[in-house]
């Protein structure tokens, strides 16, 4: 650990100030719509506008890479997006917002996927899975942290604006003053949609389901807040929940994931997504109800995400996973963009509480669709599967290959020693 952290403590350190600003973002603009008066579907055009972006930019940004070099993307994308964060409170127009959204969501794709490329670069076989998890409760608590931030100032003003702007540009100084040398960055020929389907169709349905119930999380949770009438300390209190359920959780439902049938986890942890949703809408009134609510989604939802790479991966061969990675992050783009949408169209029709609904039933369809799997075929036996590695639903393609790669190794690792116990 005090290794991997003397190789990459600027990248850590950079990529939390990145979240932290992030994280900024996607609240106030929640809070600060409803004090502008847009309408829960223009801001639901403005929170999807993010995945938008993301989903194009998992796709062009290795293209620009091989082109310009990761450090010119790192810091052109990087001032774009404290560029549009200055710019959001003097365009308050929901579809300004939402073009920038579109721009930022682009923009931090790419960051992701050239950040992503020296933190692999820059491990060994044996930190990569540490330098992971350390990435990722990074950015985990970059997000929390940002909820902190909320009630040091007005959000009716250009404070906090100006504030996330900041945290952006200083998060590129200790990267690109530190990270060396430029790493290699090698594109795989993705596996078709069709062909993961095959292999996996509850990898796939399952992905496209929590991609929308986590994008519903991520984009609407500040504007349920505000239309719930939270304080701002209670909104920032109930965003940060889900996090710090998903940085609790993820540990214990990893560690089951290589222990059993992980159709009955996957199911199981879709259960308790969907019954901690009815939970906070049926007793949303109360506040204790409401955060209990969040950390039950929260703490299973994100570790869905890896679940599902994981299961996928038990029937795959080990020079596919990469290539299946970037269309698993595709499917989830795809339920992604929709998520804030249609969530919008079901809190227009029954109200806030529509959002807790659109996350239940989702939830609710994901373990119904795992149960029925589990009559379709056998599972591989615990000793076949591969090894769960934490990767969050806002990571880039690059991650979930990182994480693959560590998988691989893992796997080939344990079989080698198997060979040499059994040859002593």
């Amino acid at each position: 650990m005090i290794k991997v952290l003397s190789n990459s403590w600027a990248l850590l350190l950079g990529m939390m100030m990145l979240q932290l600003g992030n994280g900024i973002q996607g609240t106030l603009l929640g809070v600060r719509g409803e004090i502008e008066g847009f309408s829960t579907f223009s801001m639901s055009l403005v929170m999807s506008g993010y995945f938008v972006g993301f989903l194009f930019g998992s796709k062009m940004a290795p293209e620009l890479i091989h082109r310009v070099g990761h450090v010119r993307v790192f810091a052109a994308l990087g001032s774009l997006i404290s560029a549009v964060l200055i710019l959001y409170p003097a365009l308050t127009d929901p579809y300004a917002w939402a073009l920038g959204r579109i721009l930022i969501g682009f923009c931090f794709s790419g960051v992701y996927v050239t950040a992503e490329s020296w933190l692999n670069n820059s491990s060994s076989n044996e930190t990569r899975g540490q330098a992971l998890s350390l990435y990722m409760i990074m950015q985990m608590v970059g997000i929390v942290s940002a909820q902190g931030v909320m009630v040091m100032a007005d959000a009716s003003g250009y404070v906090l604006f100006v504030i996330a702007s900041v945290c952006v540009s200083v998060a590129f100084a200790p990267i690109l003053l530190s990270v060396s040398p430029t790493p290699a960055y090698d594109t795989t020929k993705p596996m078709s949609l069709r062909e993961i389907l095959r292999i996996s169709p509850l990898g796939c349905v399952g992905m496209l389901l929590l991609g929308g119930a986590f994008s519903a999380q991520f984009g609407m949770a500040a504007v349920y807040g505000a239309e719930a009438g939270l304080s701002i300390g209670q909104l920032s209190t109930f965003v940060a929940t889900f996090y710090i359920g998903a940085l609790i959780v993820q540990y214990p439902l990893g560690y089951l994931s290589d222990r059993m049938d992980r159709r009955v986890l996957i199911m199981g942890a879709a259960l308790t997504a969907g019954a901690g949703a009815l939970l906070a809408m049926i007793f949303g009134d109360n506040f204790t109800m409401l955060l209990i609510g969040a950390f039950l989604i929260g703490g299973t939802t994100n570790p869905l995400y890896s679940l599902l790479i994981a299961y996928t991966n038990d029937f795959l061969e080990a020079d596919d996973m990469a290539a299946a990675a970037g269309g698993m992050v595709f499917i989830n783009g795809l339920g992604a963009v929709a998520g804030p949408v249609v969530t919008a169209w079901v809190m227009g029709a029954i109200g806030a509480s529509g959002f807790f609904l659109f996350i239940a039933v989702l939830m609710f369809v994901m373990a119904a669709y795992a149960a029925y799997r589990m009559t379709q075929r056998a599972a591989p036996s615990v000793e076949e599967t591969d090894s769960f590695t934490w990767v969050v639903p806002s990571a880039s393609p690059m991650a979930v290959a990182f994480a693959q790669e560590y998988d691989i190794e893992t796997a080939e690792a344990e079989a080698e020693a198997d060979a040499d116990d059994q040859e002593a």
